[in-house]
């Protein structure tokens, strides 16, 4: 038998239980790129069919990224986006480390359950939920925060027509729905870690400020620089729900909640230019496969044996 077809036989079981997740990335991941090609061409549907409409519209080569960059708007989206995605990796990944340290330190162990449930739910909620929630906080005539200004004998704050307030709120909203899914997975790597090492800084003497500062932190290093580097791929890449759902798509608030995901999504309703929303796509994953790529060389160069690959 040959030497292939004996591993395969061998590790048959461990094929099983990867396959779904190959199927997945084969179908929804793979496959897909062959689109990617819509970016260099001026996309018309043909009654033949998808390929018939891809092979035959016209190849146009960069001017669907032309028309993406060459917009008013291509600073301001490009701006939003990049800060935006930075302040939700780096205060997310602080936010996250913390609550994992306090839910661990907790002494009941049900209550750390009960709090590590409550932190969690928000990240199966769907953006148009939350949407409705803030909404009920935000509305100018019933809303909960208008109501508690006046009572405060402030005055009314139209909240989706006012750009003050809408950076701090989508950071907030989006730190909110995350964190619990962060906290989850470094929880679990403080689980993973041995218990001597604070056994034996107890026996020195070490406060429990002391263990987190010189044994927590330190051993979690490593898995925090890994998430942050696979992060920053998504650099250029935004939430489409918080951005488009939260504020509601108000136009008055385009200067500060206007993405590059929510300016293609508006740009493909209005004027149904497939080539130029795919250039975008495209664009995105380009930027954020040579962002991780520098990231990894960065943090090898430093630290070896904390690079991805």
């Amino acid at each position: 038998m040959p030497r292939g077809v004996k591993n395969i036989l061998k590790n048959q079981a461990f094929l099983f239980m990867v396959l779904p997740g190959a199927l997945y990335f084969i179908v929804f991941a793979y496959l897909p790129m062959f689109g990617s090609v819509l970016a260099f061409k001026d996309f018309h549907i043909s009654s033949n069919g998808f390929f018939a409409s891809v092979f035959n519209s016209k190849w146009v080569g960069l001017k669907n990224f032309e028309f993406l960059f060459s917009t008013d708007d291509a600073y301001l989206i490009t701006r939003n986006t990049v800060l935006y995605n930075l302040a939700l990796i780096f205060i997310g990944l602080v936010a996250a480390v913390t609550f994992a340290i306090i839910l661990n330190e907790l002494l009941s162990k049900k209550l750390a359950k009960l709090y590590q449930t409550a932190m969690f739910m928000p990240y199966f909620l769907s953006w148009v939920i939350i949407s409705y929630f803030t909404f009920t906080f935000l509305s100018v005539d019933k809303g909960v925060m208008n109501r508690l200004i006046l009572f405060f004998g402030g005055e009314k704050v139209s909240w989706y027509a006012d750009t003050t307030y809408w950076p701090y709120i989508l950071i907030i909203m989006g730190i909110w729905k995350s964190v619990g899914y962060g906290s989850v997975v470094y929880l679990a790597a403080i689980a993973g870690i041995d218990r001597s090492y604070y056994e034996a800084a107890m026996i020195d003497g070490a406060t429990k400020l002391q263990q987190i500062r010189f044994i927590t932190l330190p051993l979690l290093k490593p898995l925090m620089i890994i998430l942050t580097i696979l992060s920053l791929g998504g650099i250029f890449r935004s939430d489409f729900g918080l951005f488009f759902q939260i504020p509601k798509d108000s136009g008055a608030l385009y200067a500060v909640t206007n993405v590059i995901d929510t300016f293609v999504y508006n740009s493909l309703i209005n004027t149904g230019d497939i080539g130029m929303s795919t250039a975008a796509g495209l664009y995105q994953s380009v930027v954020g496969l040579i962002l991780v790529l520098l990231a990894n060389y960065t943090v090898r160069k430093m630290e070896k044996d904390y690079a991805v690959f």
